[in-house]
């Protein structure tokens, strides 16, 4: 009987990349339906306190929660479905409903609801079928700011004016010409992602404009320290710029670092944008500005700002690098020029020292010897006392050359054996 398939062991996220896949599927729509969608600006606890208070709200409904590590569920609530999902840095819910009279008394989001964060997206959504024409169905836009599309190969219309409405809702509309429900639930979801990512995208402007004065001087005082730079003479001089450059490095840096991120995203957001509008299969309107034509026309500067000033960060970043690299190879090698006088100094002391060393031997030697001569002049003249009778004098003076000898052996026999000490230590 053969074998059947064995069964392996899994890898730990393997479970977790197989259903990512899955994690956000789309959801079937049919006209007449209205989408509201919020979207909050959550760090980690605010997006783990979203969870939990998600949770309540399916307990206090009968509704299945969400589980322990989800970041998104879908639950049957007040008529319609709400979609609660957990991003990187926000945090968003959608509620739809069957639209046609209007929105209904009791939603989601009535006082009951706590929100997670500071709003940054609040969009409502009109899936409508209707056969006017398109000046009838786009006549409650703000014709100064109308984008309007055709979608899904001429099955839908689109169109919003990126306005809020007297509700506090950018209002977008879908027009259903032939959609089905797998394509109009596709075709709402990512009209909404690129009115969210469209809105995150646009905030790397104005950290691009806070920042803008602070490149502006940082770059002025790096010409003024290169002007420095080249009159400058000195030790203390060159260090007191070098201080400075490396002030200005650090100013910089801490820029650098807290606006990373946010342009990081403001280029992944536009991004997603982009995709979203090529998945939606847009088509230009005759006489109304499409979508892209419209964001590509108020996104584009914003983007190259961001970029620009991202670019102007690197760039000052490299020359404060290479000018303080500069400055201290100049500096390294006046203290380096310090360091060799003062080893000089050093030296000349030395050689002083030793002469002296050697001049005290000398007086040393010759007084020690003078007493040594004394003590046997001395004992000459006690000589008679044992019996022997000799001159004083003579022995004296027979006694200054041995003496002297002897002396000065022991004397170099001490200093020899002190070098040796400190050569061993």
């Amino acid at each position: 009987m053969p074998d059947g398939p064995r069964r392996f062991a899994d890898h730990p996220l393997r479970a977790a990349v197989l259903h990512e896949v899955h994690a956000r599927p789309f959801h079937m729509l049919a006209a007449p339906r209205i989408v509201l969608h919020y979207a909050f600006m959550t760090d980690a606890r605010q997006s783990a306190e979203s969870r939990v208070r998600m949770a309540e709200l399916c307990r206090r409904n009968g509704r299945a929660e969400p589980a322990e590590h989800a970041r998104h569920h879908v639950v049957t609530l007040a008529g319609g479905a709400l979609r609660w999902e957990s991003h990187a840095e926000f945090t968003t819910y959608s509620w739809d409903t069957r639209g046609g009279a209007g929105l209904p008394d009791e939603t989601p989001f009535g006082r009951m609801f706590e929100p997670p964060g500071a709003l940054m997206v609040a969009a409502r959504l009109d899936l409508v079928a209707d056969d006017r024409s398109v000046a009838e169905l786009l006549a409650h836009f703000d014709p100064g700011s109308l984008a309007a599309s055709q979608a899904a190969g001429g099955r839908a219309l689109i169109a919003t004016d990126f306005r809020e409405d007297a509700d506090g809702f950018t209002r977008l509309m879908v027009v259903d010409r032939g959609l089905g429900p797998q394509e109009a639930g596709p075709l709402v979801q990512r009209l909404l992602e690129t009115e969210t990512y469209r809105t995150l995208a646009m905030l790397g402007l104005p950290e691009a404009q806070r920042l803008q004065p602070e490149i502006s001087r940082i770059e002025h005082e790096l010409v003024a320290n290169t002007g420095r730079f080249r009159a400058s003479k000195g030790f203390e001089g060159n260090r007191a710029l070098l201080d400075d450059l490396t002030a200005l490095a650090g100013e910089l840096e801490a820029g650098a670092a807290e606006s990373a991120f946010r342009f990081g995203a403001s280029r992944a957001y536009a991004e997603i944008v982009g995709l979203r509008l090529t998945a939606m299969d847009e088509h230009p309107l005759e006489g109304y500005s499409s979508f892209t034509a419209f964001l590509a026309r108020r996104m584009a500067p914003a983007m190259r700002t961001c970029q620009t000033l991202e670019s102007r960060q690197q760039d000052l970043s490299r020359k404060l690098a290479r000018a303080a690299a500069l400055l201290r190879a100049r500096v390294d090698v006046e203290l380096s020029q310090q360091n060799r006088a003062l080893l000089d100094s050093m030296n000349r002391r030395a050689r002083l020292q030793l002469r002296l060393q050697q001049t005290v031997e000398g007086l040393s030697v010759a007084a020690v010897s003078y007493y040594v001569v004394g003590l046997i002049g001395y004992l000459a003249k006690g000589s008679a006392i044992l019996g022997i009778d000799i001159d004083p004098t003579h022995l004296t003076a027979i006694a200054v050359i041995p003496v002297a000898l002897a002396v000065w052996y022991v004397v170099r026999r001490i200093r020899s054996r002190h070098s040796d000490g400190h050569g061993e230590e």
